[in-house]
């Protein structure tokens, strides 16, 4: 089975989370015996390392993808095979993506976790009291969370796994910097030496991107809104420009902000012939593809994930429908990256069972003994010996 194969490729290059199972497996109670977890993830050979590892501690879980487009269907077959509650088809339509997160609440989790918060602000609308804590993935999702937080309207607490340094220093920037190439080259197979593309955003995510397309042999400008990370991104040799005057001359255009419409109308008009636009956030809504459709109603499939639009007589190609390219367009982050993501869900997951009832509804960063632990676990998983500051080595 395809699948099969997937995920013990996955498995074999994320020691991490098997030396985390294993360590929590030696005491007779598994620590998430008897605990229902609802998992709203990607879809990929990587989350099911992450969803069998919390199988083998105890943990009953219910399985919906973050993205339509991201579902890997041969996993989705193979954790089926593993009696996982899997809710999820490749392609499938917003309702039905909707209605499996229901399903998924259906399922009474006690435990929630999420990438990008959609099932989390679902189950703030179809309250179900079963549900003590959760988790969260991406930058995007926790700023969602800190808005209800600060409303005074979030009902569990909520551990933001996106803030840990294991995670936005390594996944955020290496893992979609590199995974973005990877999903823009295998559905363009464009030359990027000497081509004009242009970074929106440079927090964690555009700084990996920039730095990958820049190792790539691309001429990359920066467009960032925040001044102090436009002074990093100039310091860091990249031309700094506002998107409006970079318009002119880009060949390629990738989104990295979480931010609504950033590419709009009047950019887009401004774009020379042939320009190609993409989308490296979580959420679909950083290209303004009504305007588009306004301009083109039958946009052609030129080959997949790539459509055609024709915008005020020059051709405008979209990647991915506006969605994550590095997911639609290819298999997302590689496992040895993922390991230090799942490595923080799973320790926080397992740190959430033992802490029920002693949390208040808000958010919180991942403990910092975790996050210090996890550091441990990749560097053993890397064979990479170093001294602690007392002298000892791990």
């Amino acid at each position: 089975m395809e699948g099969q194969k997937s995920h013990e490729w996955a498995k074999s290059r994320m020691r991490i989370i098997d030396r985390i199972t294993k360590d929590f497996s030696t005491s007779r109670a598994l620590p998430l015996e008897g605990i229902r977890l609802g998992i709203c993830l990607h879809i990929t050979k990587e989350t099911s390392v992450l969803v069998m590892a919390l199988k083998a501690l105890g943990a009953e879980t219910a399985l919906c993808s973050a993205n339509p487009l991201s579902i890997q269907n041969d996993i989705a077959c193979f954790l089926k095979d593993q009696e996982i509650r899997i809710f999820a088809t490749r392609g499938e339509s917003y309702e039905q993506y909707h209605d499996n997160m229901l399903k998924v609440i259906r399922f009474r989790p006690e435990i929630v976790t999420d990438d990008g918060a959609e099932l989390h602000l679902m189950v703030h609308r179809f309250w179900d009291n079963n549900i003590v804590a959760g988790t969260e993935e991406t930058t995007s999702g926790v700023t969602r969370l800190k808005e209800l937080e600060s409303g005074r309207q979030l009902k569990y607490p909520i551990i933001a796994i996106n803030n840990a340094q294991t995670k936005y220093l390594f996944d955020n920037r290496y893992g979609t910097g590199q995974s973005t190439v990877d999903g823009l080259l295998r559905t363009t197979s464009v030359f990027l030496p000497g081509k004009h593309v242009i970074v929106c955003g440079y927090g964690w995510v555009g700084k990996g991107v920039a730095s990958r397309l820049r190792g790539m042999g691309a001429i990359v400008t920066v467009t960032e809104i925040n001044p102090i990370r436009a002074l990093e991104a100039h310091m860091e040799g990249y031309e700094v420009r506002s998107l409006a005057s970079a318009c002119a001359y880009g060949d390629i255009f990738i989104t990295c902000t979480g931010g609504y419409r950033i590419i709009r109308k009047e950019h887009i008009n401004r774009m020379k012939e042939g320009v190609i636009l993409c989308n490296a956030g979580h959420f679909d809504f950083e290209i303004d593809i009504d305007y588009m459709k306004s301009q083109d109603q039958e946009p052609k499939e030129i080959r997949p994930n790539i459509q055609l639009y024709t915008v005020k007589g020059k051709c405008v190609y979209l990647l991915a429908s506006g969605r994550v390219i590095n997911l639609v367009g290819a298999e997302g982050h590689p496992p040895e990256v993922m390991a230090l993501s799942f490595a923080n869900q799973l320790m926080s997951i397992i740190y959430l069972a033992k802490k029920v009832g002693s949390l208040e509804s808000r958010v919180y960063d991942v403990p910092e003994h975790i996050d210090r632990r996890i550091s441990e676990y990749a560097l053993n998983a890397f064979g990479i010996d170093v001294e602690h500051s007392n002298g000892k080595s791990f």
